[in-house]
């Protein structure tokens, strides 16, 4: 299968989880190739939370003093009713500590510098993935372009709707998640907020995060059954008993529609996450609901462990397994507190109220305690 485009490493998707594998890969000194159906960044994220374990990926990809400097500080959070009651306040800096602080930073912001220092001549654009076959000796990858590339490894990174997904488990597809059907995200003013702040109400939830001192990102969810449509009448109704601030900071974006990106809140469930050559990771393997916002974190922090794996033992068909056992068991432990605090989101209103001084502080200690140790 000797080929004189043979590439060691060809990762498929070029978002946070590849471009953050082509980094890792290339501190261990492995060459490797991006491919990206899409012709440009995408940026319907907007916005991103990074909680601490984030951080730390980001010092080990020798980012850490462009988050800090980029970054807005997240210090607290707060939880709220829709009567702007607070019903939990969590000291994010007295847990994590500086050196983890968890921070906001644009979506666009984070790519930059995951791509900064690098050889973005080997991010090749505009190139889906179409097919996927391989033998003892690699992986032939064709491209939409008719392309083959063969690679010793193929590593799937390319996200909820990964097209590799199906070189390792068949048909098996992304599901909706227990949280709520779909959400929407927008960019607004900062209507004075210091602090992550969610309020939640009986037809859903709104997080307003500041990610500088004028801007905050936003999301919200329905969890009316009606929620995958995207009326953006159904995002007014959930905040139409909210505070003042949060009803106008909706108000504001829904006066520009096109400016609100709606989407479907999926979860991947897989076993496994590889096949010989084959290896999903980040969304592509493990999408959970942004319940901790830890898609980013498990993201970075699966390509720096594959990176050292191809590093220390090669692009070999036992890579899938070696990752997977020092994986799995990170990753079960989120999407297990994930599940335990959606079905906590969708109680009643009023059950939910009375519960959530109690539930909150123990759920977010009991989620990122393990998380703070790699």
């Amino acid at each position: 299968m000797d080929h004189p485009d043979t590439q060691r490493v060809l990762i498929a998707g070029g978002g946070i989880a590849g471009l953050a594998t082509l980094r890792a890969l290339s501190l261990q000194g492995v060459s490797a190739t991006v491919v990206e159906r899409s012709q440009q960044a995408a940026d319907g994220g907007l916005a991103i939370n990074l909680p601490g374990n984030a951080i730390a990926a980001l010092h080990r990809l020798g980012l850490g003093e462009a988050i800090e400097r980029v970054g807005y500080p997240v210090k607290r959070r707060e939880y709220r009713t829709r009567r702007d009651r607070i019903l939990a306040t969590i000291d994010e800096d007295a847990f994590w500590g500086e050196t983890m602080r968890p921070r906001a930073v644009r979506r666009s912001d984070l790519m930059t510098m995951l791509a900064s220092g690098l050889d973005t001549s080997v991010i090749r654009r505009g190139s889906a993935v179409v097919s996927v076959e391989q033998d003892a000796s690699g992986v032939r990858t064709r491209l939409s372009d008719g392309e083959e590339l063969t690679s010793a490894l193929l590593l799937g990174a390319d996200g909820v709707r990964s097209s590799v997904r199906q070189a390792v488990a068949g048909q098996a597809t992304a599901a909706s998640a227990r949280l709520a059907a779909a959400s929407w995200r927008f960019m607004a003013p900062n209507p004075g907020l210091d602090c992550w702040t969610l309020w939640t109400g009986e037809r859903g939830m709104v997080l307003l995060l500041p990610v500088d001192e004028g801007t905050v990102y936003g999301w919200a969810a329905a969890t009316t059954a009606d929620a995958a449509s995207g009326d953006l009448a159904l995002l007014e109704s959930v905040v139409r008993d909210f505070p003042t601030r949060v009803r106008d900071t909706v108000a504001a974006v829904l006066a520009y529609p096109g400016s609100i990106y709606h989407s479907p809140i999926e979860e991947v469930r897989l076993t496994p996450w590889s096949r010989d050559r084959v290896v999903l990771i980040g969304d592509a393997a493990h999408a959970t609901a942004p319940v901790w916002a830890e898609g980013a974190a498990l993201a970075m922090e699966d390509a720096l462990v594959i990176a050292e794996l191809v590093g220390k033992h090669g692009a070999g068909p036992e890579t899938g397994s070696r990752f997977e056992s020092l994986r799995r068991s990170r990753v079960d432990h989120v999407q297990a507190m994930t599940d335990r605090l959606s079905k906590a989101a969708r109680l009643p209103h009023t059950l939910r109220s009375l519960l959530m001084p109690f539930i909150t502080p123990r759920s977010y200690v009991a989620t990122y305690e393990p998380l703070k140790r790699w």
